[in-house]
């Protein structure tokens, strides 16, 4: 177990062959709004987040996961935690210094177990934020993202391990055994889970709206506009969150949410929920029915930037 905790989760970092019609999907439609940017790269922020971007784009010449950030609270924690890693055979991307993008801070990278590129950061300047109104259907922060990795038992031992985190529940199916694992690192149920699959790629990222009006605002306002609904609305049970997931125009899984359970860490233990039962996957019964295609997106396409560290 690391001897520093992370403290929340930060942004995810997007690279794209298509910048421009990325773009204008996160800031016409999911309601981000870019604060920082040139030519094939932009930063997107939460206008409820304090955090100086929650989504990064970068143009490129294939679609891959760029980066995962997590906060930690202090300057010396990141010294400390990268010391622990490398002690530890972690490979690191980089050592930690004063950070270039917006907000600046103090951080490093390292490679995840699958070849994912982390960042760990502290002291970056925190965003002009405000407090997002009733019936305002534009997301508050970024809420949680889920990976897809080919062996969910490894993984999810190596951010324990490494990085703190708790398992908060277990997605299971008598036929295939564990399919994802929901793990938090603050009483958040989960800011990241980890979802059984063929390969390592992005699973989706969720954006937390408002509340329940709000999120039915802005779910209407994607299916009004075009986008490609998968799955939703609807409401889980492991974590107990709303959802509606769309694609982006990369085939990148989005969702909505908001009501996240809150976790009481003196009392909590982890539930095993069988993935074969309706009100498992969705409480309301509302969002159309778990399929083959549905599934079959979320996988998303394979993941080649695995051991392979953006540009800066």
């Amino acid at each position: 177990m690391a001897s520093t905790h992370l403290t929340h989760l930060r942004h995810v970092d997007l690279a794209v062959p298509e910048h421009d019609r990325q773009l204008a999907f996160y800031t016409d439609i999911w309601g981000l709004t870019r604060t920082v940017g040139d030519t094939g790269i932009s930063f997107l922020a939460a206008q409820g987040s304090p955090e100086q971007f929650v989504v990064r784009l970068r143009k490129a010449p294939e679609k891959r996961l760029d980066l995962l950030a997590f906060g930690i609270a202090a300057r010396e924690d990141v010294d400390a935690l990268a010391e622990r890693l490398a002690a530890d055979e972690v490979r690191l991307v980089s050592e930690p210094d004063v950070l270039s993008t917006p907000g600046g801070g103090y951080g490093f990278r390292f490679f995840d177990v699958d070849g994912r590129t982390v960042e760990v950061s502290s002291n970056v300047t925190p965003r002009e934020h405000r407090r997002i109104e009733a019936a305002e259907s534009i997301p508050v922060r970024l809420s949680h993202v889920v990976l897809n990795s080919p062996d969910i038992a490894v993984t999810t031992a190596w951010y324990q391990q490494h990085l703190g985190f708790r398992l908060t529940d277990t997605m299971h199916s008598p036929q295939d055994g564990d399919l994802m694992h929901f793990l938090r690192i603050n009483p958040q149920h989960h800011s990241l889970a980890f979802s059984k699959g063929p390969h390592t790629s992005l699973h989706h990222a969720s954006f937390e709206l408002r509340g329940l009006d709000e999120y039915l605002r802005a779910s209407g306002r994607a299916i009004r506009s075009g986008a490609t609904k998968l799955w939703g609305p609807g409401r889980h049970k492991a974590g107990d969150n709303a959802f509606t997931y769309f694609l982006d125009p990369h085939g990148n899984t989005v969702e909505y949410t908001t009501e996240m359970e809150q976790v009481d860490e003196d009392t909590w233990h982890p539930h095993i929920y069988d993935a074969s039962q309706a009100d498992v996957t969705d409480q309301w019964g509302t969002a159309n029915p778990w399929d083959e295609q549905v599934a079959k997106e979320s996988i998303n396409d394979p993941d080649h930037g695995c051991f392979i560290a953006p540009p800066l």
